[in-house]
């Protein structure tokens, strides 16, 4: 699977693309009525991301805005975004109602996900203080440095492959507000080179006394999750736990349903697995009576056997 659609809200907000450089600019939303887009030109355009940006900044009342969303900028195959992070940085002061961003929105036809690249984004979240919710899309480059932010409520990190430093500046970050936590965690073919003791410091929740949905998902290892999740602190208080799109078997499903109780959960996501129908049956029958909802939804998970026996599995987003 490859990711074939922008995002359509962000911060609850429906998103907007901002005009194009051809386009006119009167008859604009409400400043803070939706979540802008602003994208460079990608192919054989002239205007860079930071110019875009410019245009809007003078088209739009910027003390109003509440969510934006960095869509592609040129040759992000090839580029990292500091121009782009160094321009939001710089308008920082214009954008005192700003509580969401999200850096990376680009579709396959922009971008795929595993060549986006990336840099160290936690001067945005130092530059926003404000900022209740967070996303990136794209692991390669990517980094996160330990931080503390008392506002955050919100970290997505969307990767065909988290790498590990950027595991570990997450767990160590003081995240105090963070109820929702989403990291893909990926493969090691792609950047994803994180083990199951990289973790430790989210799993055991230290930092993170307010979360309520956590998803480590996507992963090539998502048996060895769910076995650390089976005695894991930090599910006690969960209300969601989302392990899918990853190369979940039997073994990490039997390993989850074996540990600590799962019945106080609101929601477990599962979809795109490998599981076999019996151990579906297993888990429905266990939680789906306490009321917990299971998700799952096989989607686009296939196995490739090859002549010698082997079995491939794939997580559902790689390249």
């Amino acid at each position: 699977m490859t990711i074939g659609d922008h995002l359509e809200s962000l911060y609850r907000l429906p998103s907007h693309a901002f005009a194009g450089p051809a386009e006119p600019t009167d008859g604009l939303p409400e400043p803070d009525a939706v979540a802008w887009r602003i994208s460079g030109e990608v192919y054989d355009g002239d205007e860079s991301w930071p110019q875009a940006f410019a245009r809007f900044c003078a088209a739009v009342d910027t003390t109003r805005v509440r969510a934006l969303i960095v869509g592609a900028w040129q040759d992000a195959y090839d580029s990292d975004p500091s121009p782009v992070i160094e321009a939001l940085l710089a308008a920082r002061d214009r954008f005192p109602a700003l509580r969401a961003l999200f850096l990376g929105d680009m579709v396959m036809e922009e971008c795929e996900i595993s060549w986006i690249n990336q840099s160290d984004v936690s001067p945005l979240l130092s530059g926003f203080p404000a900022l209740e919710e967070f996303g990136v899309r794209g692991g390669s480059g990517l980094g996160f440095t330990a931080l503390t932010h008392p506002a955050l409520r919100r970290l997505v990190m969307e990767t065909g492959g988290l790498p590990v430093e950027v595991v570990r500046g997450v767990g160590a970050s003081d995240l105090p507000a963070l109820e929702h936590l989403d990291l893909w965690l990926g493969t090691p073919d792609y950047g994803g080179d994180s083990e199951v003791a990289d973790l430790e410091a989210i799993l055991s929740g230290a930092r993170l006394p307010r979360l309520r949905h956590l998803a480590l998902r996507n992963s090539e290892m998502q048996d060895a999750v769910a076995a650390a999740l089976a005695a894991a602190p930090v599910v006690e208080r969960l209300e969601v736990l989302d392990l899918s799109m990853g190369v979940l078997t039997d073994e990490g499903a039997a390993a989850l349903l074996g540990g600590q109780p799962l019945t106080h959960l609101k929601k477990l996501d599962l979809h795109h697995h490998y599981l076999s129908k019996p151990m579906e049956e297993r888990v429905r029958q266990t939680l789906e009576p306490a009321g917990v909802q299971v998700n799952l939804d096989r989607d686009d998970a296939e196995e490739d056997t090859e002549d010698d026996g082997t079995v491939w599995r794939y997580v559902a987003v790689g390249e």
